[in-house]
């Protein structure tokens, strides 16, 4: 006999399953079946970890590097982030404020945990990481959304962050770029923010920049910078995206020693140290000057331009142009109401489902963003399977 779900907690009950991880889930399940399904819907580079990288965890292996590593990461890793922290970002930190973790997702669900109380406010400008807002509800807080659009380049302005703001607002998190939208804040964007907070010194902000390295338009600020918001601004990284290594799952944070320490404590309860010879690899990677890995940079960027070309000449769908990573976040509301091939589209989620039925297109819901009324599509995929996939979605909203 089957157990129903109410054996299980009011918690993962009421937890959403991660919108792209489910549509590359129901991607694969249709491969399986024999379709031919093109995957837009993962944010995963399609280059191979580099083989510098890949040499350092050979060779940690083979220096027999198996033992736990320390919670927070080991000694040579956290003066390798903070190296990379004062030559990309120019901030100082010490060894009590830097935390390595499972990748940068956990980074993000230590600090939930450590910061927020039940009934605790955390603003989020529209759209944001899809699992911002679970990670903030399964801490008991409250995601508050702050909705933009394409006029403002999908940037929430410091007008709506004051009127965001309540007697209740703990936290804001922000990635910048953004996923999903590529969006960039600048230094001057990001200081009309900091000028704003300076009136609430009690609320944290959380500055995602793990797609840093994967900008276009030149210089990358962090809110860490500024002197006022230094002591109160946790910055979270990782290696991910700019150095293709997904499935290697490493993240870690600058933050205020108290919060690091905090981070530190519920880790060890959790999880303990990251993976060893994960570890020893990103010391390597993280030494390595970043024009070792320009080479995707600049292939990222040409698919950019290629893949707002192709949307260009398809009907209903309005975009941006993103300044970093490597998504484009078009508008389709056009479509919404409508009827295609006998399917109604309702929202957002209807339209990437009929993609994936109609086209064998896998995309992601822009609601999982908290965007209704966009999708978002991965263009970290062959120039081939770009053209393809456009081609697809082309005749089937036609």
């Amino acid at each position: 006999m089957e157990t129903t779900t109410n054996q299980l907690s009011d918690r993962i009950n009421n937890l959403a399953t991660s919108a792209t991880l489910a549509m590359a889930a129901k991607a694969r399940e249709l491969k399986a079946e024999g379709k031919d399904i093109i995957g837009l819907s993962l944010g995963e580079p399609d280059f191979n970890t580099p083989d510098f990288i890949k040499d350092a965890a050979i060779q940690a292996v083979n220096d027999n590097y198996n033992s736990y590593s320390p919670v927070d990461g080991y000694v040579e890793l956290k003066d390798a982030i903070i190296t990379k922290f004062k030559r990309d970002n120019n901030l100082i930190y010490d060894r009590t404020q830097i935390v390595v973790s499972t990748g940068a997702k956990q980074s993000l669900y230590n600090i939930a945990q450590v910061c927020l109380n039940p009934g605790d406010e955390v603003i989020l400008p529209c759209p944001y990481w899809v699992s911002y807002a679970d990670i903030i509800q399964l801490a008991e807080g409250v995601p508050v959304e702050v909705q933009t659009s394409l006029d403002t380049d999908f940037k929430m302005t410091p007008e709506q962050l004051e009127a965001a703001i309540t007697p209740k607002t703990k936290m804001l998190w922000y990635s910048s770029p953004c996923n999903p939208s590529g969006s960039i804040y600048s230094e001057a964007e990001l200081r009309a923010l900091a000028d704003v907070l300076q009136k609430y010194p009690e609320i944290i902000v959380v500055s995602d920049e793990i797609y840093e390295h994967i900008n276009y338009v030149g210089d990358h600020a962090s809110m860490a910078q500024f002197e006022d918001m230094f002591d109160r601004t946790v910055t979270v990284n990782g290696v991910a995206k700019a150095f293709a290594m997904t499935g290697w799952r490493i993240g870690y944070i600058g933050a205020p020693s108290y919060i690091a320490r905090a981070c530190n404590k519920i880790q060890g309860q959790v999880t303990s140290g990251a993976n060893c010879i994960a570890q020893r690899a990103v010391i390597t990677a993280l030494e390595a000057p970043v024009s070792k890995i320009q080479f995707m940079v600049d292939e990222f960027k040409e698919r950019r331009k290629l893949i707002l070309g192709l949307l260009s000449d398809i009907p209903g769908f309005e975009c941006n142009e993103p300044e970093g990573a490597f998504y484009v976040f078009p508008n389709v509301s056009y479509y919404l109401g409508k009827t295609l091939n006998g399917t109604e589209i309702k929202n957002a989620s209807d339209f990437a489902l009929f993609l994936l039925e109609e086209a064998n297109v896998a995309t992601v819901t822009g609601e999982a963003f908290g965007n209704p009324n966009c999708i978002r599509i991965s263009y970290a995929a062959s120039k081939e399977q770009i053209i393809e996939a456009m081609s697809r979605i082309k005749k089937a909203v036609s």
